[in-house]
């Protein structure tokens, strides 16, 4: 059984940072490409970053310079260092392998003074 574990949201002031984690079981968590993604109430869910099995990373143009994807899998668990927030950052934020479609309960990140 696929378990997907996020945590580390909560509430931050604009240009704040939050490290996001996500523990896995049930898969080979080393042979796959791991991704974070986002939703806000409305819109589709947004693919934030990956990184594959050898720890190539790619983030999308909105994120990109402020959030930094890792990985440890001695732990099966990504990472998702987040700097420099902005209140449109705002969202309930999952993690996944890429490849597969199991979700976990997300964690809630909000940016706001």
């Amino acid at each position: 059984q696929v378990q997907l574990v996020e945590s580390g949201g909560g509430l931050v002031q604009p240009g704040g940072s939050l490290r996001l984690s996500c523990a896995s079981s049930g898969i080979i968590f080393s042979t796959y490409t791991m991704g974070w993604y986002r939703q806000t109430p409305g819109k589709q869910r947004e693919l934030v970053a990956t990184i594959t099995f050898s720890g190539i990373t790619n983030y999308a143009d909105s994120v990109k310079g402020r959030f930094t994807i890792s990985r440890d899998s001695a732990k099966n668990t990504v990472y998702l260092q987040m700097n420099n927030l902005k209140p449109e950052d705002t969202a309930a934020y999952y993690c996944k392998p890429t490849a597969l479609n199991y979700w976990g309960q997300g964690t809630q990140v909000t940016v706001s003074s």
